[in-house]
């Protein structure tokens, strides 16, 4: 039986190409696996007639959006996942849905090998090839770009001498990546990090500069998943894209940074990410109002774990499902209503609401009604503080206590003027304001 590789196939010039090159390269029939995730464009079946008319011997389409937003995108919203706190993973959300695919069609059309379009220098080899073995360790995988000298200059000639079904042009300034939760765009000019993004980087977020009247949206929240916009039930699909719309329209989401790559290099990327970025602020914020002080303490760290195993393409790791499983105990009372004002670039909260809710009113206020007991307070204080008073005594007793004298040229009057402990700004209780 003739060897047999599955390929990720986007239907664009460098996968059309590796169709009949890696046939031609390996002697093995190839499978193209085209994954719909959000990305817009083609329709799948149009996709998987292109495959077909380059050389694939079968293909293999996949209608993955709903179970995209829903099986990665709701674990990543829940985990408040922001690579260098401010990339939600757009690209990286999306590769373990397309290994899982990959993998499947690998299984039922009884291939040996997979391969992908990635290069050498990128995550998403990692992304792919981890995961792959992950799910599949006695699968190989393959990279025609990386693995076997298929340049772009190569691809164009290839497909005009077979007169393969595809467009193909040198002139290409930016490399694209996009889904349902984000829109990935680096090279061209940009990896230049002194220049400025134009206008034509950007495809799902109006400018922020001119935006149209605010647009107030309460977002209602199920265990850590959004369920409903304005009292209209979603589905988390749903929940994303008319976010994308509403958040985008007022430039919502747009990001420009120089990332730490897998890899060892930085990397400059520009990301627009809508509806990513105001449903995290939503659940960062009902997650504040639901979640116990010492969980959430913790959960910071677990978070910012659980982003970098999903950039670094470890979604299939224990660790990692040790992870979900911490975070999807936390989620167990965040259910609720936040209000959100979106308006030039901006995503503000303005209400939260929840039967949940571990805010109390009597607790908090200072005015009549108030049941919170201050005269336990000072003894808290002494306990509080005990271990910090008894090493500092010991300080003192070695000198090596704080030295308080003045610094050269300072005023201890000067730095005592302007108010004391005792002032306010306003009508506020001394201490009020220093939460």
């Amino acid at each position: 039986m003739t060897d047999r590789v599955v390929l990720a196939y986007s239907g664009g010039l460098d996968t059309s190409v590796g169709i009949g090159w890696i046939a031609e390269a390996t002697g093995a029939e190839v499978i193209a696996v085209a994954v719909d995730v959000g990305q817009g464009g083609e329709d799948l079946e149009v996709i998987r007639r292109r495959a077909l008319d380059c050389g694939a011997v079968e293909a293999y389409v996949a209608d993955a959006k709903d179970e995209f937003a829903a099986e990665y995108c709701m674990p990543a919203l829940r985990a408040n996942a922001l690579y260098l706190d401010r990339y939600p993973l757009v690209s990286a959300l999306s590769r373990p849905v397309i290994v899982k695919h990959l993998v499947r069609a690998a299984r039922q059309f009884g291939a040996t090998t997979v391969a992908h379009g990635c290069t050498g220098k990128g995550n998403d080899q990692v992304r792919f090839e981890v995961g792959i073995t992950s799910l599949a360790p006695d699968l190989a995988c393959i990279a025609p770009v990386r693995d076997l000298a298929l340049t772009r200059d190569k691809a164009i000639e290839y497909a005009n001498k077979h007169s393969l079904p595809i467009e193909t042009t040198k002139h290409n300034p930016f490399s694209i990546d996009q889904n349902v939760w984000g829109r990935a765009v680096e090279t061209g000019f940009l990896e230049d990090i002194w220049n400025a993004p134009t206008k034509d980087v950007y495809s799902y977020t109006d400018d922020p500069t001119f935006p149209p009247v605010a647009d107030e949206v309460v977002v209602t929240f199920e265990q850590g998943i959004p369920v409903a916009l304005d009292g209209i039930r979603v589905t988390p699909l749903q929940a994303i894209q008319e976010m994308n719309r509403r958040a985008g329209a007022q430039g919502i989401g747009r990001i420009d940074i120089v990332e730490d790559r897998l890899v060892g290099i930085k990397s400059r990327e520009v990301y627009e990410a809508p509806g990513a970025i105001a449903l995290i602020a939503a659940h960062q914020e009902l997650e504040n109002v639901t979640v116990e002080r010492e969980q959430a303490r913790f959960k910071r760290g677990v978070d910012q774990r659980w982003t970098e195993l999903v950039y670094d393409g470890q979604w299939f790791s224990p660790l990692k499902r040790s992870l979900d499983t911490f975070i999807d105990d936390t989620q167990r009372y965040v259910s609720g209503d936040v209000r959100l004002v979106l308006h030039g670039g901006r995503a503000t909260v303005t209400g939260r609401r929840s039967e949940a809710s571990l805010y109390d009113f009597n607790l908090a206020t200072y005015d009549t009604g108030d049941t919170f007991d201050q005269s336990q307070a000072k003894g808290f204080i002494e306990i509080y503080g005990l271990t910090s008073k008894l090493s500092a005594a010991r300080d003192v007793k070695f000198g090596n206590g704080v030295d308080l004298s003045p610094v050269a040229g300072s005023s201890s009057a000067g730095a005592l003027s302007g108010g004391g402990a005792e002032s306010t700004s306003s009508g506020t209780p001394d201490g009020a304001a220093g939460a």
